[in-house]
């Protein structure tokens, strides 16, 4: 449960940023008239990534056992590469984030009602449909007969829903650097268990050869039904069973991604940076509160404190 519930909120947590920025950069930028256009989009996108969940879970119910096994073991493989790239994409781009969001806007104002709409769908459409993916391959990889997977991604998305509210009136401080560092690594691990159940689905599809050929079964000492058994099902996606071929995968693809992901990255003030704040002062004339390009953080208290003279609310940020 945990490992679905960590999902929910990092996933949930990335989408609930990016409609942070978007509608505190149009209140603080006084064009509340844009706020209807972004918030269509935003219901389309989040109306989509449920159909799409939707249509995974039950259309899949539909086919053969092989076709089902075949069908989940390749979404999963998919599911664990798209968000391997989001993970690293986030790791790299957070300190942009607020300056691309901001330019998108821009751009989108000058074009129109259908370019707000499409600019928030798209913002948010990318984030929800990842999301649906890895969610249903997670929650198929740990089902154990009961709905705590699901409850556990529900409660995730419930949280990251509450803290990206409290983000945008201002009333929390978190680090967001360290938050998607720390989190990002562990859905690193979470991925990893994802992806060697997508693998042995295969496996039991008959695409992929080595099912009897099991690396170790101590199924004995950890038996499934255990209560530590059900917490390393539900944190790791771990198996007391497991073949040689999703050891293999496992580790292939733990290792290097995690010692990737973990090295050192430069957070040095750059030119786009400095560029950044000169827009946000022009554009919000008493100083506004918003997400830092370096961390993904809050301007400052100077800036804050500008914003709630004008009477905007503020974005909150990193303690």
């Amino acid at each position: 449960m945990f490992g679905n519930y960590l999902i929910g909120l990092r996933e949930g947590l990335e989408a609930s940023l990016v409609v942070c920025i978007l509608i505190a950069y149009l209140v603080k930028t006084g064009r509340r008239d844009a706020l209807a256009p972004i918030w269509i989009g935003i219901g389309v996108a989040v109306a989509i990534s449920l159909g799409f969940g939707f249509a995974l879970e039950y259309g899949s119910q539909e086919l053969t056992f092989e076709a089902q096994e075949a069908l989940g073991g390749s979404l999963s493989i998919v599911a664990v590469g798209l968000v391997t790239w989001m993970v690293f994409w986030m790791r790299r781009t957070a300190r942009h984030l607020k300056r691309e969001l901001h330019g998108k806007l821009d751009e989108a104002l000058r074009m129109g009602t259908a370019a707000l709409v499409a600019t928030a769908f798209l913002a948010v459409g990318r984030e929800g449909l990842e999301t649906a993916l890895f969610v249903w391959a997670s929650v198929r990889a740990s089902q154990d007969g009961t709905p705590a997977p699901l409850v556990g991604v529900l409660l995730g998305i419930a949280t990251a829903v509450l803290l990206g509210w409290l983000f945008y009136r201002g009333a929390v401080r978190i680090n967001l650097a360290k938050f998607f560092t720390w989190t990002g690594g562990m859905l690193v691990v979470v991925a990893a268990g994802v992806l060697a159940y997508g693998v042995h689905d295969l496996q039991e599809a008959r695409f992929l050869g080595g099912l009897a050929d099991k690396a170790f079964d101590i199924s004995a000492t950890v038996p499934p039904d255990s209560w530590y058994g059900t917490l390393l099902k539900g944190v790791l996606n771990f198996q007391p069973d497991p073949t040689v071929l999703q050891v293999t995968v496992w580790l292939l693809y733990l290792v290097p991604t995690l010692a990737l992901f973990l090295s050192p990255v430069g957070f040095g003030r750059s030119l786009g940076v400095e560029e950044q704040k000169a827009t946000d002062e022009k554009a919000e004339p008493g100083g506004g509160a918003g997400v830092d390009d370096r961390t993904g953080t809050d301007g400052g208290d100077r800036l804050r404190d500008g914003a709630r003279r004008a009477g905007a609310p503020a974005v909150g940020d990193e303690g």
